[in-house]
């Protein structure tokens, strides 16, 4: 009869603290992408206010003027955010690979494990199948005499 892995529960909390990692690099990556998604919006409506053509008097200059340097100050809100977005990607892809590391250790220990337990389960049958075997040749050898 095979014994469970004993170390069981640590390899769950291993496989649950990598699950927490991954989720948490996977929200890290949709933040990321969300503010490259905002910060190319955002050029994109700064590239298209570039004409000065609508321009027809000093309030309306000055109110284009005032819009373009929002949308940089936006930019370069959107840049600080982006950079700091990369770096708990990179924060959040290395803590992954360290819980993946744990757990990796542990899922190989337990398959030898196993392995070990299916060998000796199979030399614990293999002696019973014996000693049947014997005992039948046995009886068989007493009622022939």
């Amino acid at each position: 009869m095979s014994r469970a892995f004993p170390l069981a529960g640590l390899l769950r909390l291993r496989q649950l603290q990598q699950d927490r990692a991954a989720g948490e690099l996977a929200a890290a990556n949709v933040r990321m992408r969300e503010t490259h998604e905002a910060r190319a919006e955002a050029y994109n409506a700064l590239e298209t206010s570039q004409t000065l053509s609508d321009a027809v008097d000093a309030a309306t200059m000055n109110a284009i003027a005032a819009a373009r340097a929002s949308s940089r100050s936006m930019l370069a809100d959107l840049n600080a955010l982006g950079t700091r977005h990369t770096a708990e990607v990179e924060a959040a892809r290395a803590e992954f690979s360290s819980a993946r590391a744990r757990s990796v250790g542990l899922e190989k220990l337990e398959g030898k494990f196993v392995e070990a337990e299916a060998a000796e389960d199979l030399r614990a049958e293999q002696t019973i199948l014996d000693e049947l075997a014997g005992s039948a040749w046995h009886r068989r050898q007493k009622e022939a005499h």
